[in-house]
Parts: structure tokens; sequence; C-alpha cells
């Protein structure tokens, strides 16, 4: 459902992400045992709302949510389960001897994460860095990696009325990740799986 969210608080304050609809954010967005971290500013419907600010929607008991991103001209879901946090591109370190779509590794909050470019791997074209570049924290065994994407939409929220046909996000090596699809106003939105990605023993294997 979408009910009712009552965003209070100041940066940091943790509300249930089941409560936000369509939310996109200024600043990092993490997500944290079923929760999002709210920090700063938030944009609702296009329109920029101070934490503290009440945001309504209608109820739909069958909506199915994840964070929406772009990779080249695709655009792509992928589950809150599978992506921990949101964050900016920091400065990245390259890693000798490794694959190409291996950007290196980046020093999050003291730990160092792999930074994969993401449609570099799936489409062997280096993903071009600008100011303000969003990358996902992904769950992986053994330790969590980092994913470079083009752009960041923030939540969407679909239900099976939305339903589509998969071809077009799922063609070439997209098919492995990509097993079906939403439309909404007319743009098509691929459910990418991230577990299904991290399991993967070319992406695990980094190194040339």
């Amino acid at each position: 459902r979408l009910g009712v969210a009552q965003l209070s608080g100041g940066p940091g304050k943790i509300v249930q992400r089941d409560d936000i609809p369509g939310l996109l954010g200024h600043n990092d967005l993490v997500v944290r045992d079923g929760s999002l971290v709210v920090a700063g500013a938030q944009r609702q419907f296009g329109q920029v709302h101070p934490v503290g600010n009440v945001v309504r929607a209608l109820s739909d008991p069958l909506a199915r949510r994840g964070v929406g991103f772009r990779l080249g001209q695709r655009r792509f879901v992928s589950s809150f389960d599978e992506v921990m946090e949101i964050l900016a591109l920091p400065p990245v370190t390259p890693v000798p001897g490794s694959q190409p779509w291996m950007l290196g590794v980046a020093n999050v909050r003291g730990t160092l994460l792999p930074v994969v470019d993401l449609k570099q791997f799936l489409e062997g074209d280096r993903t071009v860095v600008h100011e303000g570049q969003r990358m996902l924290i992904v769950r992986q065994s053994g330790g969590n990696v980092a994913v470079l994407i083009d752009e960041l939409f923030g939540q969407r929220t679909f239900n099976d009325s939305h339903r589509a046909d998969a071809a077009g996000e799922n063609d070439g090596r997209y098919g492995h990740f990509v097993s079906q699809s939403y439309r909404l106003a007319d743009t098509s939105w691929g459910v990418f799986s991230m577990s299904t990605l991290t399991r993967t023993p070319e992406f695990r294997q980094a190194t040339l």
C-alpha cells in the first residue's frame, strides 16, 4: 500500500519506505532494514518538500516498489531488498589487473567497496561520468558492491495492471537479469535482478 507518510524530524530521520510514494531525493537515500533514511529536502512528484511535510497518496494493496534508474536508453527498477544505499560517486582508486568494467575501489565510511560500471559490463560501452553521478550499493555475499548508473529516478511503484512484455528490455546480455517489465505512462521499466547479477560468475571475477 502507499498510505500516508508523515516525514518528521531533521536529516537522518528514518521513515518506512512503504509510506513514501514516488520519492526522489536531492541527497543520499539509504535503505536499511526495510526503511529509507531521509537526509535533507526531498522531491515528491516534481515539487520540493522539506522534511516535516505530510505526503498523501491513494492506497494500492497490490503495489510493487523499487529503485528506478537508467542505463543508456533503458530504464530499470530493482527491489529495495537488493539495493542497500544510493550514494553520489566518491573518488575511485583504480585496481591494476582488473576488468575494464571494474572502475576500482571507493572508500565508503571506512569500508572499501568495488565500483563496477554496470553499463560497460552489460554493453561494453563505458559510462561518461558527470557531476552528481549516483551509484547503487548492492548486497553481495562476501561483501557489498557498488554499481554505477547513468541516472537515478528514485522510487517507482507498479501493480499488475502495468505488466508488459519484457521484449526490448531483456535482449542481449540484459536477458540474463531482466525477466519481466512494467509499462507506465508510455515508459517501459524492466525489472533488473541485482541478486542474479551478483551471483553471475563473470561479474564476481573482476580480475583479468
